[in-house]
C-alpha cells in the first residue's frame, strides 16, 4: 500500500469507523436510559397506586368501598398508558394506551361524580345504567 493510501485510511476511514462505534454506542446508552426511565414511569404508578390503595378504609358501603380502590387503580393505569406513548413503539400497544386513557379517564369522572353524589346525599336510583351492566335491584 502506498504512503498515501496508508496516510488516507489513518486521516479519514479510521475516525469514521470510530466515530460509527462511538455514535451507535451512544444510541444503544440512549436506548438504556429510555429504557430505563420507562421502567422507572411504570413503576412509579404501581407504587402510587399501592399506597393510595393500602391507606384506604372501609366506608361501611360496599359501592363507595369499590370506587374507593378503583380510583388509584384507574390513575395508575392512566400514567402506565402515558408512558407507553411516551416511550413504546409498538403502534397496537400505543393504540391499546391511548384507548385506555381515554377509557379510563371517563370511568374517573364517572366515580368522581358518583363518590360526590352519596357524599350529598344524592341518590338516583332511576339514573340510567351503562350498557353492559346488570340493573339495580
Amino acid at each position: 500500500m502506498s504512503l498515501k493510501l496508508h496516510l488516507l485510511l489513518f486521516v479519514i476511514v479510521i475516525p469514521m469507523g470510530a466515530f460509527a462505534v462511538a455514535s451507535a454506542q451512544r444510541m444503544a446508552k440512549a436506548d438504556a436510559r429510555t429504557h430505563d426511565q420507562n421502567w422507572a414511569d411504570l413503576m412509579k404508578s404501581m407504587k402510587t397506586m399501592h399506597a393510595a390503595m393500602g391507606t384506604a378504609q372501609p366506608s361501611g358501603n360496599d359501592d363507595e368501598d369499590f370506587v374507593n380502590l378503583m380510583l388509584p387503580h384507574h390513575d395508575a393505569a392512566v400514567e402506565m398508558a402515558k408512558a407507553e406513548l411516551l416511550h413504546g413503539n409498538d403502534p397496537q400497544m400505543r393504540r391499546l394506551a391511548q384507548e385506555i386513557i381515554t377509557d379510563q379517564e371517563s370511568e374517573i369522572q364517572l366515580m368522581k361524580l358518583w363518590l360526590g353524589q352519596q357524599k350529598a346525599g344524592l341518590k338516583h336510583p332511576h339514573q340510567p345504567q351503562p350498557s353492559g351492566f346488570p340493573k339495580e335491584k
